[in-house]
């Protein structure tokens, strides 16, 4: 088998592996979501975003991005096969999380009255947060294992860890929504941080590194470059949340707490359902890419392959979603939530702009190009910032989904740009033919939406189903060969 076909079946290998049980989460994160719209409709689900923005803003502070910058050092000692120094670094960035995590939970509990003023406009939420702040240790715990599962490429234990986590914390969520509605919000927050870390330590054991202990006086001198980069990829990470709070804020001054319930509810189900997609692509892809980082063709030709794969698998997923959404936001939410329809439809036509973005995004990490990063996060987000309130003061919730697609597209032409002046990175004539035709295929279904004989419409979208799928199914066999592909899942279940 060629090295080109083996480096697309490797992403769609690492892809089914974390994506099969991704997809289990996504049912969790499901019924999660349809309880909380039942329970506690959807103002309370705005209470929960403004919480977790508020949250996840100071974690993202205090956390110093070591989320990210762990798994690329991680990844580049793994490559090396060096035991010894792998559980080295294993041992700093645990170490690393655990001093994070004291110092926001610390933060979160002194500053939980000017969080609750600036969150929701009074003190009267202070003591949850002060409740919430535990949390934030709780989480750096388990990024501290998390990381080292991706760092090592144990997708297998990664994923298991993720769901197992995910699905006892919904078990308990399911009582305490069901007893104490509203009430259940901030118990059912810290009910989950906890099954999370404990999970991620029981599967921790099954990794197996040398025990190294190193001196305190140590830890800040050998993980100086895990913060060094921690730090650039923090306040990348903190200009996205804030940008997220800023708006959230914005909308709920302007349509109370209901607005921005939807508004949450819409970015679930774009980011969390559909854009798991390009979480379940990066568990591989970021650690190949740092291991690679310093050769820019091998990194040209990683990128390009991931960039074909995003658009092939989102492809097809973007023509489904808006050929079923009023079904989806019926299932997943309530037909309360109908309003949000026009919001998301403008949404997913975003995330085939993002497929591409995305993996040119992330040649700025694995190459670790801190300016750069820093310039283009600041850029990026302030365009969000000001792109969705405007939306939203021009055409309310609709508005939001249309500023989320000109986002995109303008992220997408700028960082090719970006990445051909510093990297000389392109795309080839092929991948443009084939990206054009894809979002030819997805933008036209969006026009059929507006058609209306329903007979015709539902005849002509499951006509660009079909296409569509037999579009992918085509370049899927001639970059790959799915006979080759169905012959080795075969031969796998045999063994």
């Amino acid at each position: 088998m060629s090295e080109s076909k083996s480096s697309y079946l490797q992403i769609l290998k690492a892809t089914s592996i974390f994506g099969g049980m991704q997809f289990l989460n996504i049912l969790i994160s499901i019924i999660r979501t349809k309880l909380i719209a039942i329970f506690i409709g959807p103002a309370g689900m705005g209470i929960i975003g403004l919480l977790n923005s508020a949250l996840n803003t100071v974690g993202g502070i205090t956390g110093l991005g070591i989320e990210t910058s762990a798994v690329k050092h991680i990844s580049e000692q793994n490559e090396e096969a060096d035991l010894s120094s792998v559980s080295r670094i294993i041992a700093i960035v645990k170490r690393l999380t655990f001093w994070v995590g004291i110092f926001g939970t610390l933060v979160v509990a002194l500053f939980s009255k000017v969080l609750s003023e600036l969150t929701f406009g009074n003190s009267s939420y202070t003591y949850l947060f002060v409740y919430l702040s535990i949390t934030l240790l709780f989480k750096q715990l388990s990024i501290g294992q998390m990381v080292v599962f991706q760092g090592l490429r144990k997708l297998r234990i990664l994923a298991k860890a993720n769901f197992y986590g995910n699905l006892i914390g919904l078990l308990f969520s399911i009582p305490l929504y069901y007893f104490y509605r509203i009430d259940a919000i901030a118990p059912t927050i810290l009910v989950t941080s906890v099954t999370s870390l404990l999970v991620s330590f029981y599967y921790s054991k099954k990794i197996k590194i040398e025990k190294i202990d190193v001196p305190n006086s140590q830890i800040i001198v050998e993980g100086k470059s895990i913060i060094k980069l921690g730090l650039m990829l923090s306040l990348s990470g903190l200009l996205t949340l804030l940008a997220s709070y800023i708006i959230q804020i914005y909308i709920g001054k302007n349509g109370g707490l209901t607005e921005v319930g939807f508004y949450n509810a819409g970015f679930t189900l774009l980011n969390s359902y559909v854009g798991i997609v390009f979480t379940v692509m990066s568990t591989d892809y970021f650690p190949k890419l740092s291991s690679i980082c310093n050769d820019n063709d091998k990194v040209r030709i990683s990128v390009m392959e991931q960039s074909y794969m995003s658009v092939f698998i989102m492809t097809p997923i973007v023509i489904l979603f808006l050929t079923f959404v009023p079904l989806i936001v019926k299932i997943l939410f309530t037909p309360k939530f109908v309003s949000i329809i026009p919001m998301v439809c403008f949404g997913i036509l975003a995330m085939l702009f993002r497929a591409v973005s995305w993996s040119m995004g992330f040649i700025l990490i694995a190459k670790g190009d801190s300016d750069m990063f820093i310039k283009t996060a600041f850029g990026f987000n302030s365009l969000s910032v000001i792109l969705n309130i405007l939306g939203y003061y021009l055409y309310g919730l609709e508005g939001l989904g249309f500023s989320f697609l000109i986002y995109y597209l303008v992220h997408l032409t700028a960082l090719k740009i970006i990445t051909k002046k510093r990297y000389d990175f392109y795309f080839d004539a092929e991948f443009y033919r084939t990206y054009i035709i894809c979002i030819i295929m997805c933008i036209a279904t969006f026009f059929i939406r507006y058609v209306p004989n329903p007979i015709l419409k539902y005849t002509l979208m499951a006509l660009m189903v079909i296409l569509s799928l037999g579009f992918v199914l085509y370049h899927l066999n001639q970059k790959i060969g799915l006979k080759f592909l169905f012959n080795s899942i075969s031969k796998k279940k045999n063994d």
